[in-house]
């Protein structure tokens, strides 16, 4: 039998308690009222918060670049995802992925909603970490290019993805190259190249890019994998100006290229946020969706290691 000597405060008692229960193979006692304890209490982790856009005709045509249809909150159609399946849109193989690490919080602003920055709505960007808009196009209202301008100068993440020339869905005279340009040579706040980069308005029909030799990028080389190329089914690419923002870095290039030219997947900063884009659709493409839509699936292409990228790209630009 081990004697214990009388504790000298409740703390050291119900560690005592303890140590005794153990050793005389009893059930431990649940500590006293108000005793102190040595181990932290548990902080639950705060998921980073994205929100992506369906405002600008993301869906038009056979274009499909939602995560799911239940909108804002795809955790209505399918609280415990566990493939693309189980959410409805050509990019639920991105959100279900993000959304089984138990990391993210993913919300839908769905069509005919505002993009706005520091208002009351729930969906509004101040909200959010990471803003994801997949091929607008519907061009931006001057506020609405004011607002994500903002979001980003004061810490957001911005991921922004093209597609190529004339991939005017809903013919209403803007396509993405010109739309992501007019956001980023007229938008009230930094009309000056702000991030250091323009969308060549090309139209290049395949090609699998190759990433670039940079051992240390967190988004080369991140928490989702090692990213080694893409696929490029009818895109386009960046010119790079690091005069105008020496932050810019070209990350995947079209095969022949290099430097300021041909860049397929470039990022950059402004303020004390973050940028992503990408020249093409079809990588983020799980080729499941809604029906009546001809989709591919650019997801899981052999070619490329697309889903690395989108899912590194995005953990940066949440600063995850």
């Amino acid at each position: 039998m081990i004697s214990l000597r009388p504790a000298r405060n409740k703390a050291t008692t119900a560690a005592l308690a303890v140590l005794a229960a153990t050793l005389t193979g009893l059930a431990v006692p649940a500590a006293p009222a108000g005793a102190a304890t040595t181990a932290p209490a548990a902080v639950a982790a705060v998921p980073h918060r994205i929100l992506f856009d369906n405002t600008k005709a993301e869906t038009a045509g056979n274009a499909d670049w939602i995560i799911g249809t239940a909108q804002p909150d795809p955790l209505v159609q399918n609280a415990h995802p566990t493939t693309e399946k189980s959410w409805t849109g050509a990019l639920s193989a991105w959100g279900v992925a993000l959304q089984k690490t138990g990391q993210y919080s993913l919300k839908t602003l769905p069509a005919g909603n505002t993009i706005s920055y520091g208002g009351s709505g729930a969906l509004d960007l101040a909200n959010f970490d990471t803003f994801v808009v997949t091929e607008p196009n519907t061009r931006f209202s001057t506020a609405e290019k004011t607002a994500i301008m903002r979001f980003v100068q004061n810490g957001g993440g911005l991921f922004l993805i093209s597609d190529h020339l004339n991939s005017d869905r809903n013919n209403d005279g803007w396509d993405s190259p010109k739309i992501i340009n007019d956001l980023l040579t007229s938008n009230g706040v930094d009309n000056t190249d702000p991030f250091g980069f323009s969308v060549d308005l090309s139209n290049i029909s395949t090609d699998n890019p190759r990433a670039a030799a940079l051992p240390s990028d967190p988004v080369l080389h991140g928490p989702f994998g090692t990213v080694t190329g893409s696929i490029l089914r009818s895109g386009t690419t960046f010119t790079l100006k690091p005069a105008d923002n020496p932050a810019v870095k070209g990350l995947v290039y079209r095969t022949g290229y290099s430097g300021n030219t041909g860049a397929f997947f470039v990022t950059s900063t402004f303020g004390n946020g973050r940028v992503a884009a990408w020249g093409d659709s079809s990588p983020v493409d799980d080729g499941t969706g809604q029906s009546g839509n001809t989709l591919y699936n650019g997801w899981d292409d052999p070619a490329g290691t697309d889903a690395a990228l989108a899912l590194n790209a995005t953990a940066w630009l949440s600063k995850a």
